[in-house]
Parts: C-alpha cells; sequence; structure tokens
C-alpha cells in the first residue's frame, strides 16, 4: 500500500478520503496535547474564552515530548494512550478538530464525532519515538509552559508518519485488523 502525503491543515475533502490502514505521511504544523492540556481547553470554552490555538482542519498530537538534546529540535516524542482525552476530544471535533494522533482504541463518542463532524484518527507506532522525533522539525511551546512536556506545542513536521485508524465511515482498524487475523 503507498503512503499518501497530506499538508494541515486538512479540509473535509482530504478527510472524508482517507480510510482505515492507509499510510500516510503528515507535513505541516500540527499541535501537541495531553489530558492536562485538554482539560484546561475545555474549561476555557466553558468560560466562553477563546482558545489558545486554532482548532479547525488542525491535527492534535497526543505527546509530551521530553526534552532535546544538544542540537535537536525535540526529544523522545512517541503517542501517548489516547482514551485520556475521549472526555473532551468529542467536544474538540466539534469545533473543527480534523485529526488526532495516538496509540489505543477511542470511546464509542469519540467515534460518533468523527463520524459526525468529519474527523479521523491516526495511529503512531509506539516505541519508535526517536524515529518519529526526526519528523518534527520544529517545536515551540504555545500554551501552558507549567505543564512542562504536557504543555501545547507547536510541531512543524515533514512526512510524519503515521496510519489511519478510524475514518469518518466509523472504520475501525483494531477490530478489522482482528478480524483478518481470525480467519487465517
Amino acid at each position: 500500500m503507498s503512503q499518501i502525503k497530506l499538508t494541515t491543515p486538512l479540509t473535509d475533502e482530504v478527510v472524508e478520503n482517507l480510510r482505515i490502514g492507509q499510510r500516510v505521511l503528515l507535513n505541516g504544523v500540527i499541535y501537541t496535547g495531553r489530558d492536562a492540556a485538554h482539560k484546561k481547553l475545555v474549561e476555557l470554552l466553558d468560560r466562553g474564552e477563546e482558545l489558545p490555538i486554532p482548532l479547525k482542519g488542525q491535527v492534535i498530537y497526543y505527546v509530551g515530548p521530553s526534552p532535546a538534546k544538544p542540537g535537536r529540535v525535540i526529544g523522545s516524542a512517541g503517542p501517548t494512550t489516547s482514551g485520556r482525552m475521549d472526555a473532551y476530544a468529542p467536544r474538540l471535533i466539534a469545533l473543527g478538530l480534523k485529526g488526532m494522533i495516538g496509540k489505543g482504541k477511542r470511546s464509542p463518542e469519540v467515534i460518533k464525532a468523527m463520524k459526525q463532524y468529519r474527523a479521523v484518527y491516526f495511529g503512531a507506532v509506539g516505541g519508535a519515538a526517536a524515529l518519529i522525533a526526526r519528523s518534527i522539525k520544529s517545536c515551540r511551546v504555545v500554551a501552558y509552559p507549567e505543564l512542562g512536556p504536557e504543555a501545547i506545542h507547536e510541531l512543524v513536521v515533514e512526512n510524519f508518519p503515521v496510519i489511519v485508524v478510524n475514518d469518518i465511515l466509523g472504520g475501525d482498524l483494531y477490530e478489522e485488523g482482528v478480524k483478518i487475523y481470525a480467519t487465517r
């Protein structure tokens, strides 16, 4: 299967053409955010305040990168378990978030929001954090520096490797993968 190159921000048209199992190379700006940052974003929304990052068409990577070693842009940057963001993700998807990157299954509520608002969930390979970091060309904190590694970072990525795990049709690579191997 060939790889698809995409540049952020993502559009509805791009997202509508993605299917589970497709390998994607992301280019452009993506944002980082884990559960502490997601909680703060939703609290801002609850108060009717503006978010510190744009959501429309954007991708959030569930990662808390380690500090960069001398001469490097970023340290280890492997995905964290996505389920911790499931309480917050539907709200952000409804506001235009088009992609999320992490590892592990998503809740039925997140999958429903992805179908309704046209968003996808990408998987990044856990255990390949150093390799993934090579695709990150710049990194800067844009919100919540007090959270340390869990601050929101703006990453500029080049050929950042991900796989479509959940698509807008409700496809789930984790479920389909089990079915394929169960029949063998």
